[in-house]
């Protein structure tokens, strides 16, 4: 078989796989990469593959083959990510592309069925593993979850995903898998044609090795693609899904249709910004085309241009970046471990309250006493929990009895009965000093002498807050983001005289949530809150100049935000970005300074989205042909050049906007509020929407060179003033030549 040799050879117990062959003439072949908790397809793999495939296919003994693994919970997470870096060249990622396709091709050409038996996770190249195989069971357990995630890291599957998969379930279901990377559960895979069977995982092996043993004897394998579709007809079952693929799919003109949709959905969401989406499009299309062994080739020279890319290049590094957050306590000091967790009181059951009592219960698994201060605001809070759980149920992302189980963990109360025994206590009231000092000793009145007191407060530093308290030892922030359900980041914000161990545990809890932790050192607005202060205020300089909304906006998004600056006012509230604008003025002065005008929108009685009355119109009569809300033209009159709008260029709404928000991060930085420039690019990505492809606000002013971040910050302090006075980290930076990343 043609593999990358090994780096290193595997020798005796060290072996990756193990082979057992039955009296029924099936070997089970076990995949199991020694001292790694999950399997990666990696040049040991393929070197230790070749040894044992050729000896499979000689031996007259072996009539078929099961594959399968010997990690818990894990199939083949896919390709070992840390051999991307060390391909410098297009014709060499195209090069390891036709490497682990022609692998895969010789599994596909075995005269010996082979069964994958796939429990846990099957990410990109684990799937398409299993795809060269001739059979797939998967196990029915929740953590088994199939994907191919590779356009996550600026690629396209290059081990014939974009080949296989629409051709075994069709063009539309393998796109959606494709260009979004989503993961999708066995029922599903099954429904749609990825897996043939599911059953328990307790039986797994046994029914693979069954199937093996039947296929190697008289029994056909099943038809896939067309010709399963045509046997459908035939027996009279032609649902609508099976036809529009026919009509669709199996013919050029319908292919046409198909892809020109697919190509315009993806350009909006791409926004040129990710080549990999597109170059993924023309893969399938052009494997569709024409014959397998063609489309392979196609798909390999595209994997090999992408896999080049700084795009590429940037969200590999996010995911090295989120992997050893995963690994770090939060803590430098290595003897603290966090303490366990074994009750959560929630105070406060609004948008936050509820979304944070639902990640504890519902993914956590932790039980949850949620207070609120009548039985309406506690009904509400308890409404909102089960109403996220209920939209899960109904999307099938969990069972009835699953949503109930996780209800059955939550309570609720309007004093704080139940509170004695809980380890941690999180509070989401209202960002209020004098009103959370309260809270704070009402509550260390009720709890054990270790209870833990965590804030979501966005603004007020935890450092003022434990002021009040009598163990501030035992005060820490937890930041969430809202919707908590849907959004990934958590700040923990260690105060003055934080307990290490009260700091280990916050993040313990966060990445029990499902969140990616990151700890900041105390100060007002902490990290993501006050980088993103002066990035909101330049938006509103830009606006009191004459700015259009729209066009400041569409910039920002074109540059690679999820949403533009002023979009995001509405949705945040407008009140409440002008409480955080206070906050962040007091502390650091002319450099926060907001224009003439932004007084007046408050006044006026515009809070956003939740009063329907903001920037944007919200009623239901005012949408655009485009789908998108129309400015609201009246918010100018509240502006100092009224209706009269100019337009300013492009590129100086992106520069003047990125470089607030990444000057303010290297200020961060310097006065070490973050803890590193990695934890600074995460933060700003998974909290508030820094383009990805970018890398995060470090890397962004890396691939620009301080002293060309430090230049255009001089120009632009040469006309508006000393908001733009580059960081002085930056100023060293630039004279030193040095990165923020090694």
């Amino acid at each position: 078989m043609t593999t990358p040799t090994a780096e290193k050879p595997v020798e005796g117990n060290r072996r990756i796989f193990s082979v057992d062959v039955g009296s029924d003439g099936v070997a089970v072949i076990t995949m199991d990469v020694p001292g790694e908790a999950v399997n990666t397809l990696s040049q040991a793999v393929g070197a230790e593959m070749r040894v044992h495939w050729p000896a499979l296919q000689a031996d007259p003994k072996v009539k078929a083959i099961v594959f399968t693994s010997g990690k818990k919970d894990n199939f083949i997470a896919g390709a070992d990510i840390s051999l991307l870096k060390t391909i410098t060249s297009a014709s060499e990622g195209t090069h390891r592309s036709r490497e682990t396709q022609l692998m895969f091709n010789e599994m596909s050409a075995s005269r010996k069925p082979i069964v994958a038996a796939i429990h846990g996770t099957a990410l990109g190249g684990g799937l398409e593993l299993a795809l060269a195989c001739h059979y797939r069971i998967a196990s029915d357990d929740k953590k088994t979850r199939l994907g191919l995630p590779e356009v996550m890291l600026g690629l396209l599957p290059g081990a014939g995903g974009t080949q296989r998969l629409p051709r075994l379930v069709g063009a539309q279901a393998a796109l959606d898998m494709i260009l979004t990377g989503k993961e999708i559960k066995a029922q599903r895979a099954k429904v749609m044609g990825l897996v043939d069977e599911v059953v328990p995982q307790a039986i797994l092996v046994e029914v693979a090795r069954k199937r093996a043993a039947e296929f190697a004897g008289d029994k056909p394998l099943p038809k896939r693609g067309l010709d399963a579709l045509i046997e459908k007809l035939k027996k009279g079952k032609p649902d609508q899904k099976a036809l529009q693929a026919l009509l669709l799919e199996q013919n050029r003109v319908g292919r046409m249709v198909l892809f020109r949709e697919a190509e315009k959905q993806a350009a909006a969401k791409a926004r040129g910004n990710y080549p990999a989406i597109p170059k993924a499009l023309e893969a399938v299309r052009y494997g569709l085309d024409n014959d397998l062994e063609k489309g392979l080739q196609r798909e390999a020279e595209l994997f090999g241009e992408l896999v080049v890319t700084d795009v590429s290049k940037q969200l590999t590094n996010i995911f090295f970046a989120q992997t050893a957050l995963k690994k770090d306590s939060g803590v430098n000091e290595k003897d603290v471990k966090p303490r366990p967790v074994k009750q959560v009181a929630m105070l406060g059951g609004g948008l936050m309250g509820g979304g944070i009592a639902y990640v504890t219960t519902a993914v956590a698994n932790i039980p949850v006493r949620l207070k609120e201060k009548d039985v309406e605001g506690l009904g509400r809070g308890l409404a909102y929990v089960r109403g996220v759980l209920d939209d899960r149920v109904k999307k099938k992302g969990i069972t009835r009895l699953e949503r109930d189980e996780h209800l059955a963990k939550l309570t609720g109360t309007i004093d704080y009965s139940g509170f004695r025994n809980v380890d941690v206590v999180i509070e989401a009231v209202f960002e209020d000093l004098a009103l959370k000092h309260r809270v704070i000793k009402d509550v260390e009145a009720v709890t054990r002498p270790d209870c833990i007191f965590a804030s979501n407060t966005s603004t007020l530093p935890i450092t003022k807050l434990a002021e009040a308290s009598s163990r501030p030892e035992n005060v820490v922030g937890m930041h969430y983001f809202s919707p908590v359900e849907k959004m990934p980041l958590l700040e923990v914000i260690r105060a003055k005289r934080t307990n290490p161990e009260v700091v280990a545990t916050a993040v313990a809890l966060g990445k029990a949530q499902g969140k990616t932790v990151i700890v900041v050192n105390d100060g007002p607005g902490f990290y993501t809150s006050r980088i993103l202060a002066p990035y909101i205020n330049e938006a509103s300089w830009l606006l009191s100049e004459g700015g259009d909304i729209h066009q400041i906006d569409e910039a920002m998004v074109d540059w690679g935000f999820p949403v533009g600056p002023i979009m995001l006012l509405d949705e945040v509230g407008i009140d409440v970005a002008h409480k955080a604008s206070k906050t962040m003025l007091e502390a650091f002065g002319d450099r926060m300074i907001p224009p003439d005008g932004i007084e007046k929108v408050i006044q006026d009685g515009r809070l956003g989205r939740k009063n329907k009355k903001g920037f944007y119109l919200y009623t239901a009569d005012k949408k655009k042909k485009d789908g998108k809300k129309p400015v609201d033209e009246t918010v100018y009159d509240l502006s100092p050049q009224g209706r009269k709008r100019k337009s300013i260029p492009v590129e100086e709404i992106q520069q003047r906007l990125s470089l607030q928000f990444c000057n303010e991060a290297a200020l961060c930085l310097q006065e070490e509020i973050i803890r590193s420039p990695r934890d600074g690019d995460i933060g700003a990505i998974f909290g508030l929407g820094f383009a990805p492809f970018r890398g995060g606000p470090f890397r962004y002013m890396d691939s620009l060179g301080a002293a060309e971040v430090v230049r255009r910050m001089r120009e632009f302090e040469s006309r508006f003033g000393k908001r733009f006075t580059p960081a002085p980290i930056l100023v060293d930076y630039a004279q030193k030549g040095r990165k923020f990343h090694a």
